[in-house]
């Protein structure tokens, strides 16, 4: 699975956000997102996969945390997107103002 094949799903964008305050357990992530164990182990197993998130043992817990090359290689595929929405968004602006 790719990153952006991961991404596609809204759950998966949902564990992904939970995660960018650091890493938490499984059973946090359970408790955050209401669904159910084998769901979460689920989407985190494809997330890491797609290489967007990685597992620690910690005793008995697993620990998951962000892996931030894979949201690099995201990052990078959006930049022309901002970019294209920075110039409508000024054009919106300007317009704007000039209607003041």
């Amino acid at each position: 699975m790719t990153p952006f094949e991961a991404i596609a799903e809204p759950n998966r964008r949902r564990l992904l956000d939970l995660l960018r305050t650091g890493e938490r357990p499984a059973g946090d992530l359970v408790e955050a997102t209401g669904l159910s164990q084998p769901g979460v182990s689920k989407h985190l197993k494809l997330l890491r996969e797609a290489g967007l998130v990685s597992m620690r043992p910690d005793g008995q817990r697993r620990l998951y945390r962000l892996e931030p090359e894979s949201l690099a290689e995201l990052d990078s595929w959006l930049k022309p997107f901002r970019q294209f929405w920075a110039g409508r968004l000024d054009a919106l602006d300007d317009h704007l103002e000039n209607e003041q």
